[in-house]
């Protein structure tokens, strides 16, 4: 059995006919042929002459896309939207298992698998009310689209067969699932082994040198916190600096910011870093991690830092209380406490160690191998219930989903 993988990312394809994401590579779909025989993925491509470096091949061998027209934000989405239904009409075939990756080109397909009551699986892997929280996000429309995808994902969870979450508690309960529907919780994230660190650090010094990773096409990442929160420090004589790992639209106005508070020398900014080797060189040299966010599911960036036994400071929002310790989080936007935080813990030599040990120890929950046969199962039953809807599914006419 096949199986269609609906997601809201964008790809981009090269004249050769391959397709390309800086995040979604080829072995990212093993997670789905270890139980189906093919994957086709649905989703956003556009038509590009060429791919920056740090971007990875994602079609291969039994993975193969579907594309639907690429638009870019909710006015794109609005003047394609009748282009993007039918294309996401025909790509459905009744003989497949459907998984959904919550976002706009899931619920679409949503609406024509309900029609006809074929089962889908669901995976919930962020939470858009806090994604659409003031702050975290200046899109005119943002206090709409903070009741509207919410409510998306609930009916979702409600409808769908099976449904998996990237958090143990935190997304289960903003959105549960259905009393008939098969709920699982286990991260979206897998580490190899060789990622991790052997031993915790043995840390003798201070920690001086912070590192944070995200994207700046939003404001989630609350890199205009970590910012201020830097700034207050030095001006309570703390010697810091900080390298921050991503890009995005944004960027202009933090290098603004930057200026603007004092701290521009102390800030280096190292635009994409490619995953992998060059992140995990960036991780081992920093002797702190901060993840400001205003917003996350289970923020992958969080668990590598942790799997380098690197000590790290985060927001309390999503699944990140269930990574750090209570002492480790800050509440989300607030510059004093992150600032206060900063102060306590970076001299505090004897902290930093059992940080380093704390995040080792908890990271390893995230091994390949130890969430591999959460997935089996999960996508098992996932075809399971499908196989059992078309045995049953008396119809069987494509011209149904039409």
């Amino acid at each position: 059995m096949e199986l269609l993988v609906a997601l809201d990312h964008r790809f981009d394809r090269t004249p050769d006919g391959n397709i390309w994401s800086w995040f979604f590579n080829r072995a990212f779909w093993n997670r789905y042929l270890d139980v189906f025989d093919a994957v086709r993925v649905l989703a956003r491509v556009r038509d590009v002459k060429s791919v920056s470096g740090i971007a990875r091949q994602s079609n291969g061998d039994r993975v193969v896309f579907v594309p639907v027209p690429f638009y870019h934000g909710p006015w794109q989405y609005l003047l394609r939207r009748r282009a993007v239904y039918n294309a996401v009409r025909l790509a459905v075939c009744r003989d497949e298992a459907i998984l959904l990756r919550s976002g706009q080109v899931g619920n679409c397909l949503a609406k024509i698998l309900d029609k006809v009551g074929h089962p889908y699986g669901l995976e919930v892997i962020g939470d858009p009310y806090d994604a659409f929280a003031p702050g975290a996000n200046r899109r005119v429309l943002r206090p709409f689209f903070r009741w509207w995808y919410p409510r998306q994902i609930r009916r979702l969870c409600a409808k769908a067969a099976a449904v998996s979450y990237v958090t143990q508690e935190a997304l289960q309960y903003r959105y549960p699932a259905g009393p008939n529907t098969i709920s699982r919780g286990f991260s979206d994230i897998e580490l190899p082994e060789e990622w991790f660190a052997e031993n915790p650090r043995n840390i003798e010094r201070a920690a001086r040198n912070f590192l944070t990773v995200g994207t700046m096409d939003q404001p989630y990442k609350g890199h205009d916190v970590l910012l201020r929160a830097l700034a207050m420090s030095v001006s309570r004589g703390q010697d810091l600096k900080v390298a921050v790992a991503g890009d995005g639209r944004y960027r202009p106005s933090l290098e603004t910011l930057a200026r603007r508070l004092g701290v521009i020398n102390r800030v280096q900014f190292l635009g994409q870093v490619a995953a992998g080797q060059s992140i995990q060189e960036r991780l081992d040299k920093a002797d702190l991690f901060v993840l400001p966010s205003r917003t996350e599911g289970l923020p992958r960036a969080l668990i590598e830092a942790m799997a380098r036994a690197l000590p790290c400071l985060a927001s309390s929002v999503g699944g990140i209380p269930e990574l750090l310790a209570g002492e480790d989080l800050v509440p989300p936007g607030n510059v004093a406490a992150l600032a206060d935080k900063l102060c306590s813990v970076v001299g505090d030599v004897a902290r930093l160690r059992i940080m380093s040990a704390r995040n080792l120890l908890k990271s390893r929950e995230y091994r390949l191998d130890s969430l591999r046969g959460c997935r089996r199962e999960f996508y098992g039953q996932l075809k399971s219930i499908t196989q059992k809807w078309l045995d049953n599914d008396v119809m069987g006419d494509k011209d149904e989903y039409e």
